[in-house]
């Protein structure tokens, strides 16, 4: 019986290798990952603009309100993502007739891959990078300011930004 399985699945073209077990056919994963690719060049974008026209010409408080808000996405963004993958999804189905957006709970749940990819990977990544330009930006300004060019200042910065950020990424699994 296995020299006979084994035969047909030589026999078999790639085209009949490429459906899944219910007849239809398998995703390549190249779709995916271009789509990806084009909202995290969309996203990246946006929001580094946003970020730019924001301390152009800013103090220290405007731009540690702007990396306060990309620290923030990140984390929220983190938490959606775990949510997503650990969620049982047996009590929003008995929820999907009486609780408004148990519906919408399920659909997340039935996409939970893709869904943690793009909070997890696309927006949190994104956050992560954005904050540190932001913080690349505030650590000129103080150099310059101070008429200084520390490399402590910028270890300081880097150090607090990524304690916040990994704490409350921390903080926010348990919540999720």
């Amino acid at each position: 019986m296995y020299y006979n399985n084994k035969a047909r699945d030589l026999l078999l073209s790639d085209r009949d290798r490429s459906k899944d077990k219910n007849g239809g056919k398998k995703k390549s994963g190249r779709g995916w990952a271009l789509r990806v690719f084009v909202l995290a060049v969309v996203l990246s974008a946006l929001l580094s603009f946003f970020s730019t026209t924001a301390l152009e010409g800013t103090g220290y408080v405007v731009a540690a309100l702007v990396l306060a808000v990309f620290i923030g996405l990140g984390i929220v963004f983190d938490m959606i993502g775990v949510a997503v993958t650990a969620a049982d999804p047996k009590p929003f189905h008995s929820m999907a007739h009486k609780e408004k957006g148990a519906k919408a709970a399920i659909r997340l749940l039935q996409n939970a891959n893709q869904v943690s990819s793009v909070c997890n990977d696309v927006v949190g990544d994104i956050c992560g990078i954005v904050s540190g330009s932001t913080a690349a930006v505030i650590v000129t300004h103080l150099q310059r300011d101070l008429s200084t060019t520390s490399v402590l200042i910028s270890i300081g910065a880097t150090a607090l930004i990524s304690g916040i950020t990994i704490g409350g990424k921390a903080l926010g699994k348990t919540v999720a």
